[in-house]
């Protein structure tokens, strides 16, 4: 066997690819903001001709190898003073926008600046697009997609686990969920490893056939999200506790009743827990696990004009301040156009203070300051989850988030 894999793919295919989701896509939610033609031919002629060469950084490499480790937001940082932009840098092909980009270890980029703009390509400057481009890829043991090997957006364990835990409901829709009623031996606590019996509703008891849910996640309460301008309830929190596999439904069983006859007993379900992040008690909450998805994000500016708020800090009670790498809740989500992926500019609250420099104290409001960027990568209907991607100073409840700038 050869050192490395080579797998051929054209250069224009490549950025076809690896145009995936950028200027002007919009989801079915977001019908409400359509994109005019002006708009698209803008879009289209930007994206043709790239990006300015000021708004590139001051190290930017001509040439680069994409490495194992790389991620599509540290490639953009490297070339980009705004990375957000990075769709111009590429020079999208709109048609493509609802397909995944595809970016490898092994691949070459190329910097090609000319007539004042600049843009990135896999093959250089000047070459044709019609001559095939070498991808080299380590051998592998099993058959399997280069898919597998593209760079993700951003560092995966800083997103993976809040994929699944953050869950906006409706309050009434986890009451009518299925709850933990007991444990073996009596505990009151339970934790990874333990068996666990759960009661479903009458109406949709849990059921161990063919086609029913067998995987589930263990929450507990409900709180609400309420809009830090309005005090409007914008949905309820579920707060995520572990996993949960069935194994056996909710029955019916028959036994002697002492006088001669039968009596009909109901057993509950039983389920093994497994991952818990904290201990879990009777009365917490089960619901189905959902399909495990695996989503290339697209980083990229909002095309509608956002003016959000940071609700709450997920998986914090007490803490005042986010720091870089946590994540929020912000007041906006799909039925305002929200989509995951989209960079959104952070600002301070701007303090009230009293100037006592004036003899009559008198309370004056500090200007809201740039304070970094946070990409959304979850959404509900009212509500959205953001990662914080660089901050300069903790975020705190009722910042604003606007389109980047």
């Amino acid at each position: 066997m050869t050192a490395f894999t080579s797998v051929r793919r054209t250069a224009l295919g490549a950025l076809t690819i690896i145009a995936g989701a950028v200027l002007v896509a919009l989801p079915a939610q977001a019908q409400n903001y359509p994109i005019s033609g002006d708009q698209r031919a803008t879009a289209q002629q930007v994206s043709e001709r790239g990006i300015p060469l000021a708004e590139l950084a001051a190290n930017a490499p001509d040439t680069y190898t994409v490495k194992r480790g790389d991620t599509l937001w540290g490639i953009s940082g490297m070339y980009l003073k705004r990375p957000w932009r990075w769709p111009e840098l590429w020079g999208m092909n709109l048609k493509e926008i609802r397909n995944p980009h595809l970016i490898f270890p092994g691949q070459m980029l190329y910097l090609d600046k000319s007539n004042g703009y600049a843009r990135l390509r896999t093959t250089p400057p000047g070459a044709s697009t019609a001559e095939p481009q070498t991808v080299r890829v380590s051998p592998r043991t099993r058959s399997d997609t280069l898919a597998d090997t593209a760079l993700p957006t951003l560092k995966p364990h800083l997103i993976e686990p809040f994929l699944v835990e953050p869950l906006v409901v409706d309050a009434q829709a986890l009451l009518r969920a299925p709850r933990i009623v007991a444990t073996t031996e009596d505990r009151v606590l339970m934790s990874s490893g333990d068996r666990a019996y759960v009661r479903g509703d009458p109406a949709d008891p849990v059921r161990a056939e063919a086609g029913e849910p067998r995987f589930y996640r263990v929450f507990r309460d409900a709180t609400a999200l309420k809009d830090p301008q309005t005090g409007e309830i914008l949905g309820y929190e579920a707060q995520y506790l572990g996993k949960a596999e069935l194994v056996r439904g909710e029955t019916f069983e028959e036994t002697p009743d002492g006088k001669g006859g039968r009596v009909s007993e109901y057993i509950p379900a039983t389920v093994d827990l497994s991952a818990t992040k904290e201990e879990i008690r009777a009365g917490d909450r089960l619901l189905p696990a959902p399909a495990r998805a695996f989503t290339s994000y697209t980083p990229r500016a909002p095309e509608i004009e956002v003016e959000a708020r940071v609700v709450s800090i997920y998986g914090s009670f007490s803490a005042a301040y986010a720091a870089q790498n946590q994540v929020v809740a912000i007041n906006v989500g799909t039925e305002n156009g929200i989509e995951a992926g989209h960079v959104l500019s952070l600002l301070t609250k701007g303090d009230r203070i009293k100037d006592t420099t004036d003899s009559s104290k008198t309370v004056i409001k500090l200007p809201s300051e740039n304070n970094g960027t946070a990409m959304v990568f979850r959404t509900f209907e009212r509500v959205s989850y953001a990662l914080l991607l660089e901050i300069n100073s903790g975020v705190r409840v009722g910042d604003r988030l606007v389109n980047p700038r």
